[in-house]
């Protein structure tokens, strides 16, 4: 009796530590909390792990966040353990209900009318409202995901020509993924709404009779991936677009000849690659552009041997010509003076 009015007056204070939005104190009430020898009916009937669970939402320490996980856990493994004693075939909430009116009953004959009037509704309700059942919703979770699990496997025929116990499969695929997460979270029920939709996929038979037939272990499909799950049709086109997408990033670039004989103006390096086209007339000299494969630098080499940054060919075309003409006119003087040259010698 002091323990349990312990264990409420600082469910108390907590609660109050909520409502004010101040948790500066609760550290020390979770440690005191922590050295109590805390009972089922402690629990039940002080509501302290409501109390609790809420100052874990709201404080932003993170050792009182981590000291009232660590409650709340092995409270819940004491209700479980508490369960796993009382099961006996029947749905916990209807056993629980009637052994709940039977002590009632016997506390009314032995010791006379209670302080306060206790019902076998309001015990029931105080049960369902405070914070241990909440495991109770857990294995309906479980108990229904199950029942998902089995209308999955049993979607065809094929797990009455294999022969297989498909409740005890799902049993034990739930069990995996539960295992896995350690509760019935948003993680827990997309990992089994995948299961789920990929063995009852019709274009996707070969995977649920895997599963049937024991190719894919439990622990195998509660952990698979999407894309191991996926059709043989399916993955062949993932592969496919793969290869594809592979090819076009492979694409060569635009065709030109490797060499080391131009010099880079940006990064010095001799790596280049290096195209000739014709933009002129026939009758004029290629146009070279070269390509420095380390830094990305462009430019062209005009008729005349000099290096040009290739934004230069969106100049003024007059400018071009005029010096066209003057290279020309350079060549014409010296081929002259080759003539005059050679006469004098003949």
């Amino acid at each position: 009796m002091v323990k349990d009015q312990e264990v409420e007056r600082i469910a108390r204070k907590l609660d109050k530590m909520v409502q004010k939005k101040s948790t500066d104190n609760a550290l020390d009430l979770l440690r005191e909390l922590k050295n109590i020898n805390m009972s089922l009916e402690t629990l039940q009937s002080t509501r302290v792990g409501m109390s609790v669970n809420a100052v874990r939402k709201q404080s932003s320490d993170e050792e009182v966040q981590t000291l009232a996980k660590t409650l709340i856990k092995s409270w819940k493994k004491l209700l479980e353990g508490s369960e796993e004693k009382k099961k006996d075939g029947s749905p916990v909430r209807s056993s629980s209900t009637s052994k709940d009116y039977g002590s009632s009953e016997k506390g009314k004959s032995s010791e006379g009318p209670p302080s306060t009037p206790t019902s076998p509704t309001t015990t029931t309700l105080s049960q369902v409202t405070s914070f241990p059942p909440a495991s109770v919703t857990m294995g309906c979770v479980r108990s229904k995901s199950r029942e998902l699990l089995v209308a999955a496997l049993q979607t065809d025929d094929d797990h009455k020509a294999i022969r297989v116990d498909c409740e005890h499969l799902a049993a034990q695929i739930e069990e995996q993924i539960f295992q896995e997460f350690k509760s019935t979270d948003m993680k827990y029920k997309t990992r089994l709404r995948s299961r789920i939709s990929n063995l009852k996929d019709q274009k996707n038979p070969e995977l649920r009779r895997n599963v049937l037939c024991g190719n894919i272990s439990p622990h195998r499909i509660a952990c698979m991936t999407a894309e191991e799950m996926a059709s043989a049709e399916l993955k062949q086109m993932r592969e496919a677009l793969t290869k594809e997408s592979i090819r076009q990033h492979q694409l060569s670039k635009v065709g030109g000849t490797e060499t080391d004989m131009f010099i880079c103006s940006k990064c010095h390096g001799k790596s280049c690659t290096y195209t000739q086209v014709q933009t002129r007339s026939a009758d004029e000299p290629m146009t070279t552009f070269v390509l420095c494969n380390d830094c990305g630098n462009r430019w062209k080499l005009t008729s005349t041997g000099v290096a040009r940054p290739t934004d230069q060919l969106t100049q003024n075309p007059r400018s071009r010509r005029s010096s066209t003409a003057r290279g020309l006119r350079e060549v014409s003087r010296s081929m002259a003076s080759a003539l005059v040259v050679l006469s004098s010698v003949l």
